[in-house]
């Protein structure tokens, strides 16, 4: 009966004419009515996200409710109960879902029930969710893309771990796009591109981390188009991550931009102030820290890079949980923390202040900062660093390129210059550089 109603409501939502159904159909597909009574009925969300999302289709989905039972019924939304898993027999040998995770290469901390939902990522998530109810089917490819930190790679790792869970036969691989480079070019040099195409080309969900890396990579974007149309073809699902749309992309082949456009491309905007409060009382849940929702908002007010939350959070714990024997961080030890930051802030930063904090915030390597690359990941970064070097260190031009291990100055000119550029000219670059003046704390 239960049961029977609550299909007929979501029935409401699908639209047998449209190739792609509504997300909230996708969504509710995966909810469960659970109890009715005279006065409201409880729906159970497999996680979070769902919840949050339908909290917000309440009046709306209560107003069908109304036509399928002629009462006014008041929805509420819970989280559905986890049922312990059995031991299975000696046996049988069955891989745990965490050895199947590590299989696919899945990050073991990204999943949908930490990941937290806003404004800004509420769309990504909701694409998120339609693509795990019907893999291959709604959305493919579903391209994400956005600036640094803002939750791409741990959305795009839920996805693959929630398809694992629900089904544990399927062949799902998360690959960051410059493995997939590297695996390419060693297949070539030993020989081994068949054993290569069959790893790729087999998968029932493919997960491409940055795959701006193959632009501009001729035989590696001819091997991913073909590797694209073979799992797409199977009815297999492709995920991509980008730090930009397929659109400005540069170099990117035709035929490869037409594919990534032709599934839902979602972006994730830099997280608002409640997001940033979020994120922290997931991360502090996590760690077993006490975390006061007032001292989290003072942290979310003040640390505005997504990265440095998890760090400042750590930094305090440390300095104040663990040596002082807090019971919880509060007000009064964040207002300590920041006094302290401060006064200790006066002093002089280093070369290799600025160089770790742009590696950190870009998330490179720093062989990848000093390297001749010309990947635009990497360039770009470098050039920040010659900014920052140049404009607050005040270092001379030669001490810059001997420091990055260019060539000559002039190569630091250019570097220097182009920034200035794009700080006039790109509200979203200035964003960035400022957001890296703040963490090291520099003033001119």
């Amino acid at each position: 009966m239960l049961e029977e109603l609550w299909q007929k409501l979501i029935s409401f939502y699908h639209k047998p004419e449209k190739e792609n159904l509504p997300v909230i159909y996708s969504i509710l597909q995966q909810t469960k009515l659970i109890e009715i009574s005279e006065e409201e009925v409880v729906v159970a969300c497999e996680n979070n996200g769902a919840r949050f999302f339908l909290e917000k289709k309440t009046k709306e989905l209560e107003e069908k409710l109304f036509l399928l039972t002629k009462k006014r019924l008041k929805i509420r939304f819970v989280l559905l109960e986890k049922k312990t898993k059995k031991t299975p027999p000696l046996l049988s040998y069955q891989p745990t879902i965490e050895t199947l995770f590590e299989n696919a290469h899945l990050p073991l901390k990204y999943s949908f029930e930490n990941f937290a939902v806003s404004s800004t990522n509420q769309v990504a998530f909701a694409a998120a969710q339609a693509v795990v109810a019907n893999p291959g089917k709604n959305y493919n490819p579903l391209f994400i893309y956005g600036g640094v930190g803002v939750g791409k790679t741990h959305l795009a790792s839920a996805i693959g771990r929630k398809i694992l869970e629900n089904n544990p036969k399927k062949k799902v691989l998360f690959c960051p796009g410059d493995l997939f480079i590297n695996e390419l070019i060693e297949s070539i040099q030993e020989k081994t591109t068949q054993k290569f195409r069959r790893k790729y080309r087999l998968l029932d969900v493919l997960i491409i981390d940055d795959i701006q890396f193959i632009a501009g990579k001729e035989r590696v974007q001819e091997e991913f188009f073909h590797t694209f149309n073979s799992i797409v073809s199977a009815g297999g699902q492709i995920i991509l991550t980008s730090d930009r749309p397929p659109n400005e992309i540069k170099k990117l082949e035709e035929r490869l931009r037409s594919r990534f456009l032709g599934g839902l491309t979602v972006d994730i905007q830099p997280p608002d102030f409640e997001l940033r409060t979020a994120i922290l009382l997931i991360k502090a849940k996590e760690k077993g820290i006490f975390l006061d929702i007032e001292a989290a908002k003072i942290i979310a007010e003040r640390v505005v890079d997504c990265r440095a939350l998890e760090g400042t959070l750590l930094t305090i714990f440390a300095n104040f949980f663990v040596k002082e024997k807090k019971e919880k961080i509060d007000l009064e030890v964040v207002e300590k923390y920041f006094s302290s930051k401060t006064k200790n802030n006066q002093k002089k930063v280093t070369v290799d202040d600025v160089l770790k904090t742009i590696c950190s915030f870009y998330n490179i390597k720093l062989s990848q900062l000093k390297s001749d690359s010309r990947i635009s990941n990497f360039v770009f970064p470098r050039q920040v660093a010659m900014y920052i070097l140049r404009e607050y260190l005040k270092m001379k031009q030669e001490e810059i390129a001997y420091v990055l291990k260019r060539k000559d100055h002039t190569t630091v000119i250019h570097g220097v210059e182009k920034v200035r550029q794009l700080l006039l000219k790109n509200p979203l670059i200035k964003e960035e550089v400022d957001k890296l003046i703040q963490n090291l704390n520099l003033s001119t």
